[in-house]
């Protein structure tokens, strides 16, 4: 368990925070490119509890500014998209996407003033269809972190983005947590027996973790079949990345960013990705369609409760929440699925935030099964320590190639070592396959 002090230090994530601090040394993807287009409407971000306004002007640029004009505090979100520039509706300022002014309506031409104003303003990078911020204190940010799956080609890679109503640290627990998939998720027959996945065969792993310089693996096994052993492992990357093990009968690669909208709310962006082959058009209309009235890992577009412009992210509102219980239906539960819920994100996110959106960890009761779990929690911990004693950054914010893993499944004889074995898969390589079956 940890604290109340530890649990406060890596939750609150605002400025002069430690956790805070921590993230802004790395570069942060907030947007997919396509949702924000040349002179089109500006769209409202949060992020580390920091409101902003993200817009692409007439020559494509990409600026992340302040979401009040520092003038009289309008809303930069009302503001007109033109001719390179954002221009207040409330007087005229106009700003560019490095923040500085660029023309004040109300004030007589060639006024001094406007050499002498600027908006709050962070560099934005774009690549491969993701736009990424830099919020750190470095006038000159490092390179952005070479992570496999934005740097596949775009047919190679699906992305989709929700808001999830709980801290940040909350959801990425879930995903790291690799005994609760069979259990969670699973399909129930008329005798209440859970059957769906391969993890069911064992529903006690055992864990081993092992920590490198921008992270941990999180290995769990399981015994399956006569004399072998399913070995999963999951990555946890700092400061915010989780990577999934592909399953036998869906073999691409998955994950998430965990990225702090505010202390209470969480922008989960989730990346499905081939490293050598596109994705198949079937599995790219179950992550947009979902299947039969489910939602996979990503969340459907029906699944979607646009919100009004001046909100934070108002495009990735879900309609399941805790205010209508994440469509449970406990007679969904008795007879097909064991959570009652529709979709596997959906799952996901009930459980992680459907109490509150800080939990108390000091009250929490740990099992044997939540050594990943606890691994992560201490490694964030020592991160935010060395930081502050030290001043040292963590290699995840300065060495980009630090980021390259993939996460993996193997089979190996019963009680063998599975670290020499996956140790060949787990390093990420562009335009190279697997290498094994899951």
């Amino acid at each position: 368990m940890l604290s109340r002090e530890d649990n406060e230090r890596l939750v609150r994530v605002g400025p002069g925070t430690p956790m805070g601090t921590l993230m802004r040394l790395h570069w942060i993807p907030f947007l997919r490119s396509a949702d924000v287009v040349a002179d089109g409407q500006p769209h409202r971000v949060r992020l580390l509890g920091e409101d902003l306004v993200a817009f692409r002007d007439t020559s494509g640029r990409v600026g992340l500014v302040n979401h009040a004009c520092p003038h009289r505090a309008a809303p930069m979100v009302f503001a007109r998209n033109e001719d390179d520039g954002l221009r207040c509706v409330y007087h005229g300022w106009k700003f560019g996407v490095d923040g500085k002014c660029l023309d004040i309506a109300t004030e007589a031409a060639g006024s001094p003033m406007c050499r002498n104003v600027k908006i709050k303003a962070y560099p934005v990078r774009e690549r491969n269809g993701i736009l990424w911020a830099w919020m750190g204190p470095d006038a000159d940010p490092p390179p952005l972190p070479d992570l496999e799956w934005n740097l596949v080609p775009a047919e190679q890679l699906h992305v989709s983005m929700r808001i999830q109503e709980c801290n940040w640290l909350q959801a990425l627990e879930g995903e790291i947590d690799s005994a609760h998939a069979a259990v969670l998720h699973a399909r129930v027959d008329q005798r209440s027996t859970i059957n769906q996945w391969r993890q069911a065969q064992d529903l006690v792993p055992t864990f081993e973790c092992v920590q490198h310089p921008s992270g941990v693996n999180i290995a769990a096994r399981r015994k399956s079949g006569d004399n072998l052993d399913y070995v999963r492992v999951n990555q946890f990357l700092l400061p915010f990345y989780t990577l999934v093990p592909p399953q036998t009968q869906y073999p691409e690669l998955s994950g998430h960013a965990w990225l702090p909208v505010d202390d209470e709310h969480t922008l989960c962006l989730m990346f499905t990705y081939h490293p050598a082959r596109p994705l198949p058009e079937k599995s790219r209309r179950m992550f947009r369609e979902g299947h039969q009235g489910w939602d996979s890992g990503h969340p459907a577009e029906s699944s979607f409760e646009p919100r009004p412009v001046t909100d934070p992210y108002p495009l990735f509102w879900s309609k399941y929440k805790r205010g209508n219980a994440y469509g449970f239906d406990y007679g969904l539960q008795v007879t097909q699925r064991n959570s009652g819920m529709p979709g596997l994100w959906v799952q996901d996110a009930a459980a992680q935030s459907g109490v509150q959106p800080i939990t108390d960890r000091s009250q929490e009761m740990l099992g044997t099964t939540d050594l990943g779990i606890v691994r992560t929690r201490r490694l964030l911990l020592d991160a935010l320590r060395t930081l502050a004693t030290e001043g040292q950054r963590p290699a995840s914010s300065t060495d980009p190639q630090s980021m390259m893993w993939r996460a993996v499944s193997i089979t190996i004889p019963r009680g063998s070592d599975w670290k020499p074995v996956a140790a060949e898969f787990m390093r990420a390589r562009v335009g190279a396959d697997f290498g094994y079956v899951p």
